[in-house]
Order: C-alpha cells, then structure tokens, then sequence
C-alpha cells in the first residue's frame, strides 16, 4: 500500500463524503440502518397540523422534560436539572463552553483512549489543552497513575463515555464511582457522555445519574435510542449550583432544538413505555450484526478488543498491514465501503479501523463480503 497524506478535519466527515459523492456502503459515519419507531412517525405524521411550529420553551418541551425525568426516576436528577439540547453534541459543548468560564485559564482535558473526535478537538478550539489517557485493562489497576496525570497536567475536565466509542467498552461501576472519586479529591469536572446506553450486548451499563453533583455533568440523546440522528434531540442533567448559567448559555446559542419533534418524540415516549420495547429490538439486531462481522473479520486476522455494546467494532488491521488510513483509502477504492481509520481516534491507533455495525445483517453480510475480498487480494 503507498502512502497516503493525512486528510485535514474530521476523518469520519472524509470517508462518510466519499459515499455521498461516488456511492457505495458507509461504515464510516455512526448512522444508524435502522428505521426509526413506527408509531413515531406515525405521530409526528399525526402532530403536523396542530400548532408546534414556533420555538420551543428554552429548557425544552414540557411534555419531554416530564418524559425525559421519567426515565432516571426514583433515583435520578430532578426534573428542573434536565435541559434538552440539539443533540448530544450540543450538550457537550455547551457544558465544555460553560466550564471555560469557570474554570482557571489553561486548564488540560483528559479522555481515555481511544477518543471520541468531540473531546480530543473540543479544548484547542477553547485555546485549551488536551491529553489521552490509555488503560486498556480497565481504570482500577491504572489508577495511581492517572492521578498522577491529572496532577501533572492540570487536568480539570474528564470525559467518561460507555458504552464508548470507537471502542465499545462499558465502564464498570466500580471504575465510574473511582473515577467520581477521584474528581472530587482532586478537584476536577466528569463530563459522563451515555448516548450509547441502550446498546449493550450483555450487562447494560451503569449510569451515575444518582450521582449528580458540581463535579458531575451528565448527557445522552434519543437519536441512537430510536435511530433519529437528524432529528437532533439531546439533552443533559446538572447540578442545580450550574443548571441556571447553563440553561442562559443555551438560550443565547441556540435557544431550542425543534418544538416539532420535541412534540413528537414525547408523545410516543408517553404512549409506547418509553421505547423500550424498540430499543431492545435495535439492541439484539445490533448485536447480531457486531458478532457477525466479529467472526468475519478474526477470521481474516484483524483483532477486535472485547467489546460491551453501542455501534462500532474498534479492530486492529490483520498482519501484512500497518496503515489504517491507506487501508481506509484503499478499501474504498477497490470495494466502495467506507470505514474510518484509527488514526482519527488516537495517535497511537495507526493500525486500527472503525467499523460501523447499527446495520442490518443484509448490509453487514455485504460489508463483509468486500472485506473479505479486499484483504485476500491485497495481502
């Protein structure tokens, strides 16, 4: 394989365009393949002529907010903590920007790798700086020495995504809860990021929500809970000593994610047991996808890390090759799929890939099949 220059911006942006400009199957972008929710549709189709085509109240629709609460009750936040965003990725940065503010100049950002693209570019853009932390074998037997990394480098934000991304680890409870811990004796913010919560492949995930604290911030979306990534609606939970400046950010940045399908997504929340029943059933073909492709892919020699849920499998290239954005470039060009090279996730992930596997089995199985001819002709 030759070598390729590294692409400037976001290396799931480059690969998910070269499907959109010259076709093909995308593995790239964290779509999902299913269709949403029938009964959402159907009552967004049914909502469309009553009169919800204005702003949204600032904090959210009310009827999401009560739906939303509902879902971490007894032992979650208060209703009056939770704001709904324009997605996860609004939430997160309006956190990060609020934290700017209060936080001494200069301070560093900390994620585990690999990164998630959000968290690794979020500190330059605020002039901070940004550090990776590897603990492949889980948070406890590292622990001593992330303190000592917290503490060298001034850390002040901590991001904790599970299950994750790329690499689909759930965090343990006894690894969050040290983490918590942690924060509070050392005096830095968790931002706990669980929009993949509902696609697990066997224990479903902890979620500190009852944990709420200053130094807690917690966020998810309903886009990958009911495969509605364009519809943008996220929302966070926080502490009532930040809820207030917060909840100002938000109505001076984009004031409301649309009241339409705010509407929407809270009517069918109320009338279907808050999806639960959808989300199993995207859960277990999830993870009939992921195993499938799993079995595929060790039998051609890459390695997949045990993986505990949400889209992706995060695998290190088979042997005979050493480049995972040559691999990227070339798989497409020769096969029209498209996967993102790890290199985008970690600087140390130059032999992995990205595969995304929210995909029915129909596009797993073809995914596959040009895998599979790539690396036997490429060898």
């Amino acid at each position: 394989m030759r070598t390729y220059p590294r692409p400037s911006g976001s290396l799931i942006s480059y690969m998910s365009d070269k499907v959109k400009a010259g076709g093909g199957l995308n593995l790239a972008q964290g779509l999902p393949g299913f269709p949403p929710p029938k009964e959402l549709l159907d009552t967004l189709r049914s909502i469309t002529g009553e009169s919800f085509h204005q702003y949204a109240p600032g904090g959210g629709d009310a009827e999401l907010l009560d739906a939303t609460h509902a879902l971490f009750t007894p032992h979650g936040p208060g209703r009056d903590q939770f704001l709904i965003t324009n997605g996860a990725t609004e939430a997160i940065t309006l956190i990060y920007t609020y934290l700017t503010k209060i936080l001494p100049r200069g301070f560093t950002t900390l994620a585990f790798e690999p990164v998630y693209e959000s968290y690794r570019n979020l500190p330059p853009i605020f002039g901070s700086r940004f550090v990776a932390f590897d603990a492949p074998e889980g948070i406890l037997p590292r622990l001593a020495d992330l303190r000592k990394v917290i503490t060298a480098e001034g850390v002040k934000v901590v991001f904790v995504c599970s299950p994750g991304n790329p690499w689909g680890r759930i965090w343990r409870r006894t690894e969050v809860d040290a983490i918590i811990e942690l924060s509070e004796e050392l005096d830095f913010t968790v931002i706990f990021d669980s929009v993949y919560h509902g696609i697990y492949f066997g224990e479903a995930p902890y979620l500190p929500v009852e944990r709420l604290s200053p130094r807690l911030f917690f966020v998810d979306s309903y886009s990958k809970m009911l495969s509605i990534t364009g519809w943008r609606v996220g929302f966070l939970a926080a502490d009532r000593s930040h809820f207030a400046a917060i909840k100002s950010m938000h109505d001076y940045t984009s004031l409301s994610s649309s009241s339409l399908l705010q509407k929407a997504v809270a009517r069918y929340l109320v009338k279907n047991g808050s999806g639960m029943q959808y989300l199993a059933e995207t859960r277990d073909l999830t993870r009939r996808s992921f195993e499938a492709l799993r079995e595929v892919l060790t039998g051609l020699g890459f390695r997949v890390p045990a993986t505990d849920g949400g889209y992706f499998i995060w695998a290190e290239l088979p042997t005979g090759f050493d480049d995972g954005l040559a691999f990227a470039e070339e798989l497409y060009a020769q096969e029209k799929l498209a996967v993102v090279p790890g290199i985008h996730f970690s600087d140390a992930g130059g032999r992995f890939v990205r595969f995304n596997i929210a995909k029915p089995m129909a596009d797993i199985e073809e995914a596959a099949r040009r895998i599979t001819k790539f690396v036997r002709t490429s060898r």
